[in-house]
């Protein structure tokens, strides 16, 4: 089935009604040729010395503009968007490499809900990583950074009803908010400064934009933060994506929790790890070099590249994959103590999904370069066309076959319709295995014929490849199963001798199986969502599902429908992992500061198994923690240089 075109992950550029400039220079000045991010750009330089990037009234339709959820139109001269229904309703413009600049438009919510909003944003790095100036329905400027389902409120002010002049100003980690020419809100950003194109975006409003100008910002000193008001009762509606979020957990040890001593690894004559088991966890953490530069985590939003992955063999060793700086995925055989044994190998790929293994080898599951085809959008910019794809590899870690499972052809482009591929958003994939097949599951982009042009849709799709490499009818795949999918994840099971799978969905904001549809549990549409991994419960039927909304973490079990039982563990975070431990048991593990914080707990009963711990790795909020056969778990995180990786190892416990 399709996703709704209209839904708010649905990238679907609006057909331009007809050509126009792409920058209007405006304003008296000297023409100039800059340079932003490596990027020429032409402006003019008026009594100001700003450059004039982009001016935009729509005289000329939507022409450069390409659109991500929403029902938009250009109506009397002015940018209109009408669904009221839409949590995340974005058009975007402009270069990814704009770094210090402002956006200015004028902007008039016009209809919707109490909470409902227009903003403008700036430093779009993806549809889901920003910076944002919204003005509410309910009277407030609000001044926000997101990124993904982190939504960090850096000030806010109440404004009067009405159309106003919303400008963002960002530069370095600084930004500044005004409305109508006055400062209401100015801070710093979290993290370093982004790069990233403009955009104007509504949730659940309908709202009119026009005289979009964007201008190159020169070094100026940082603005000094204006203090935050203290907003009436009646001015404290904030837009549906924002969440102001929850203090990150300090993780508490118990003495038991972080033994120091590094428990010997030892081998038995067959080959297999036998890592000891304790009364509660110990944590060990192993700098691996891996003698080639690791892609960093940049902002780790959903549709950013994937640094690293680990499998663990049969035996309890393990496979690390890494994607490089040299857009080639490298792959690395680990020992029972988790260092390198032998010499790396690689393959092509610009982006790493998942790794699997199995006692012949393993599975690598990949993104590479894909044809864009002879199709036209219909309106806005395209973005890279790339495929998925699954690569085989044998115990010396070298190819044995490669297949696709998008559907890109010599003849079939990503632009063409029909066409199943990865595009710029979510995008993010696993895999599992059932003792002979593997199976992807990941999220993708769906191309649709719509009259001389093509939109472009999102959703998920799964397939399984044999071990000849051979794609397979049946064994629970589906071409598309959530629309607006994100956060896919799946796992075999050996009890129904089925895959399982959830997805997070903004159609209707849940956690939900696919194929067909079904809810799991019932989340909001505030932009919190974030589904974590799924393993199997013991002792019953079912699965373990983690996810939070809010910045709080939740474990819920489902068999085949709607959850029966949820456990609130009390993390605060927007990223939970979850993964099965020690037989009977899973652990539930987060970002704290710069580390991890965990927790086990019962996977029959949800009941919690001992005290939080502390585990020193820094978190990412893609990356999964994995299982191994002697009840240990295992995560790859940033390592202290360039060239490593960090593998922490949590031991099992009896």
């Amino acid at each position: 089935m399709l996703p709704d075109r209209t839904g708010p992950r649905a990238a679907v550029p609006l057909r331009t009604r007809r050509r126009r400039r792409r920058v209007a220079l405006v304003g008296a000045g000297t023409v100039v040729a800059a340079v932003l991010g490596g990027v020429p750009l032409l402006g003019l330089v008026g009594t100001a010395q700003a450059a004039t990037l982009l001016s935009d009234s729509f005289d000329g339709g939507l022409s450069g503009w390409s659109r991500a959820g929403g029902r938009w139109q250009v109506v009397d001269g002015a940018l209109t968007q009408s669904r009221t229904d839409v949590v995340r309703a974005r058009v975007f413009r402009g270069s990814t490499a704009w770094t210090d600049y402002s956006v200015t438009a004028s902007v008039r919510v016009d209809a919707g809900a109490a909470d409902g909003s227009a903003a403008v944003l700036a430093r779009a790095a993806g549809s889901t990583t920003f910076a944002r100036l919204a003005l509410t329905a309910g009277g407030t400027a609000r001044l926000e950074v997101v990124r993904g389902a982190r939504v960090t409120t850096v000030g806010f002010a109440p404004v009067a009803a009405g159309r106003h002049t919303l400008t963002l100003e960002a530069r370095g980690t600084a930004l500044r908010a005004l409305v109508d020419g006055a400062q209401v809100a100015a801070g710093t950003a979290p993290g370093r400064a982004p790069a990233g194109r403009v955009g104007l975006m509504t949730s659940r409003a309908a709202a009119t934009f026009d005289d979009v100008v964007v201008e190159l910002l020169g070094a100026t000193p940082t603005p000094t933060p204006t203090p935050t008001p203290t907003p009436t009762p009646t001015a404290t509606a904030t837009p549906g994506p924002t969440a102001t979020p929850t203090p990150e957990p300090t993780a508490t040890a118990s003495p038991t929790a972080t033994a120091t001593p590094t428990p010997t690894v030892t081998p038995t004559s067959s080959g297999e790890c036998v890592r000891p088991a304790g009364a509660s966890p110990v944590t060990r953490v192993t700098e691996v070099n891996v003698g080639s530069a690791v892609t960093g985590y940049g902002r780790e939003g959903d549709t950013e590249p994937l640094p690293m992955a680990v499998a663990s063999t049969p035996s309890g060793t393990s496979w690390l994959a890494w994607l490089g700086t040299d857009q080639q995925v490298h792959l690395g055989r680990l020992g029972c103590d988790d260092r390198l044994v032998g010499t790396p190998t690689t393959f092509e790929g610009l982006d790493l999904q998942d790794v699997a293994a199995d006692a012949d080898g393993g599975v690598l599951l990949v993104t590479r370069s894909g044809n864009q085809g002879s199709g036209t959008l219909c309106g806005g910019t395209s973005s890279p066309v790339r495929t998925m794809w699954m690569i085989r590899f044998d115990n010396a870690g070298r190819q044995v076959w490669a297949t696709q499972v998008t559907n890109l052809t010599s003849s079939r482009g990503g632009y063409d319709n029909g066409a199943r591929f990865v595009w710029w958003y979510q995008h993010h994939g696993r895999l599992a295995f059932d003792g002979t097949n593997y199976a992807a599951y990941f999220g993708v982009a769906i191309t649709v014929q719509n009259g001389s042009c093509i939109d472009i849709h999102e959703g998920d799709r799964m397939q399984v490849v044999g071990p000849g490499g051979a794609l397979l009818a049946g064994h629970d795949s589906f071409e598309v199963g959530c629309s607006h999918a994100w956060q896919s994840r799946i796992v075999w099971d050996p009890r129904t001798s089925r895959f399982a799978m959830v997805c997070t969905t903004d159609n209707n904001c849940r956690i939900a199986q696919p194929n067909p549809y079904r809810t799991v549990a019932q989340g909001t549409c505030d932009g919190t969502l974030f589904g974590g991994d799924l393993v199997l419960a013991s002792g019953r039927a079912g699965y373990w599902t983690a996810w939070s909304q809010g910045g709080a973490a939740r474990i819920e079990h489902f068999s085949t429908g709607a959850s029966d039982e949820t456990v609130v563990p009390g993390a605060a975070t927007s990223h939970p992992h979850l993964v099965s431990y020690s037989g009977s048991k899973m652990l539930l593990a987060w970002e704290s500061g710069s580390a991890t914080a965990a927790r086990v707990y019962d996977a029959g009963t949800g009941a919690a198994v001992g005290a939080q711990f502390a585990v020193d790795v820094r978190d990412h909020d893609f990356q999964a923690w994995k299982a191994y056969p002697d009840g240990s778990v295992a995560y790859p995180g940033a390592g202290s240089t360039a060239t490593s990786v960090r593998i922490a190892r949590v031991m099992p416990i009896g």
